[in-house]
């Protein structure tokens, strides 16, 4: 059962049903500004997806379902969590209208993180892996957005605005042509 290729449960995609727990998870503790709690549960993500597509070329376990279930895992857990952990942390002292603006700022990071995964699926094969990824991949975006976190959190940047304009930066690098080697 584990290891058949045509069960939806297999341990690909269980690891891979794991890394979304950890990223819902995470938003419900980043919603009760226990933001220390998801960032640990959010590098539980990142490991699990990791391990996923190993699991899955180890045992030739992909199929078209973990594809889809993995970029699904990638939209929670490192576009739209760590897209709530860095606008809750930057709008905490915010006015309404300072909100609005950056509240629409990382919507359209999450849309253009959206619109990553699916041309990435479009183009993906079963059981291959490019020797480079096209734009910056939505892990490494999550990343760069944790850094954004720190940069704030330290007070390093402490003008909501100058993060978002990093944010767009990012949102843009998400579907840019920039490439980077796969791991």
């Amino acid at each position: 059962m584990l290891f058949d290729k045509n069960n939806r449960f297999n341990l690909a995609n269980l690891i891979t049903f794991s890394n979304i727990s950890c990223g819902i998870i995470a938003i419900h503790f980043i919603v009760h500004g226990e933001f220390f709690i998801a960032i640990i549960l959010a590098w539980i993500a990142g490991a699990l997806d990791i391990a996923d597509g190993k699991v899955a070329r180890r045992y030739n376990l992909s199929t078209e379902f973990g594809i889809q279930v993995d970029s699904y895992a990638d939209f929670i857990s490192f576009v739209v969590m760590p897209s709530f952990l860095l606008y809750y942390a930057i709008t905490a002292h915010s006015s309404n209208i300072e909100q609005l603006i950056l509240g629409v700022i990382f919507i359209a990071y999450i849309i253009a993180g959206l619109r990553r995964l699916i041309e990435f699926n479009l183009k993906v094969e079963v059981g291959e892996a490019e020797k480079y990824f096209v734009g910056v991949p939505t892990p490494l975006g999550a990343i760069l957005l944790w850094v954004l976190y720190l940069i704030f959190s330290y007070s390093i940047i402490s003008n909501p605005f100058i993060i978002a304009l990093f944010v767009v930066a990012i949102a843009w690098s998400l579907n840019s042509n920039i490439k980077i080697r796969h791991p």
